[in-house]
C-alpha cells in the first residue's frame, strides 16, 4: 500500500495580508476580507495621525501610501491591499514600482465591477475630494461603458464625522443635505460610495432617500 507524501514544493505561505487606510474605513475591508478569506491572518495599518488624505497634495497622498506600505512590508506582509480610495486613486503605480515584489491592490476596481453588474445606466459617485479630482472612477465606468449618466460629488466632511462616530443623526443628516440634497429630487440608480469610511454612513442614507 502506498503512501501518498506530503508535498513540499509548495509550502503554504502563512505570511499575512497587509491592509492600510487613512483611518478606520479601511476596517469595512478587512470585514469582507474575513469573511472571504477567514484562513488569513491580516495586519492592518490605519493612519488616523494624518486622516483624511482626501483634502491632502496629490504629492502628500503618494507619500503617506508609501509610508504606510514599508510599514507594512517590514510586518512581513505576502500581499498589499490599499484601503483606500483616495490612495487607490493616485498613488497606484507610485506603490506598484516601489514594491514590486508583492502583489498591490486597491478598491477602485472592485467598486467599478459592482456597479457594472447592477445594469444601472444613471450613476452617483461620492468620495472624497481627492477621489472625485483624480476622475478614477468616472474614467473607469466610461472605459467600460462610455453611454453611462454619472455625476462625482466630493464631500469631505463625511471622513471625519466617520472617524468621529457619527454616523447618523443630526450631524450626519447635515452632511448628507450639504452634499446630497439635490439628488432627493430625482435619486440615481446607485450611489457609489467611493470611500471606505463611506460604508458607515450607508443605513443613514438608505433612510435618507426613503
Amino acid at each position: 500500500m502506498s503512501q501518498r507524501m506530503p508535498d513540499r514544493t509548495n509550502p503554504p505561505d502563512n505570511r499575512p495580508i497587509g491592509v492600510f487606510d487613512s483611518g478606520i474605513g479601511g476596517l469595512t475591508v478587512v470585514r469582507a476580507l474575513r469573511c472571504a478569506l477567514p484562513n488569513e491572518d491580516i495586519c492592518y495599518l490605519g493612519d488616523t495621525a494624518r486622516v483624511p488624505y482626501g483634502s491632502k497634495s496629490v504629492d502628500s497622498i503618494i507619500r503617506f501610501a508609501g509610508e504606510d506600505a514599508a510599514f507594512l512590508v517590514e510586518k512581513g506582509v505576502k500581499a498589499l491591499i490599499v484601503a483606500c480610495n483616495t490612495a487607490s486613486a493616485v498613488a497606484m503605480d507610485s506603490l506598484r514600482k516601489h514594491f514590486p515584489a508583492l502583489p498591490v491592490m486597491g478598491v477602485i476596481e472592485a467598486g467599478i465591477e459592482a456597479v457594472m453588474r447592477t445594469g444601472a445606466e444613471r450613476i452617483t459617485v461620492i468620495g472624497t475630494r481627492a477621489t472625485v479630482s483624480s476622475d478614477a472612477y468616472r474614467r473607469g465606468l466610461h472605459e467600460r461603458r462610455p453611454s453611462l449618466l454619472i455625476e462625482s460629488i466630493p464631500c469631505p466632511l463625511f471622513v471625519p464625522l466617520a472617524e468621529e462616530g457619527q454616523f447618523e443623526g443630526k450631524l450626519a443628516e447635515e452632511a448628507f443635505d450639504l452634499y446630497l440634497s439635490h439628488l432627493r429630487r430625482s435619486p440615481p440608480e446607485v450611489l457609489l460610495l467611493g470611500c471606505t469610511h463611506y460604508p458607515l454612513f450607508r443605513q443613514a442614507l438608505e433612510r435618507y432617500f426613503e
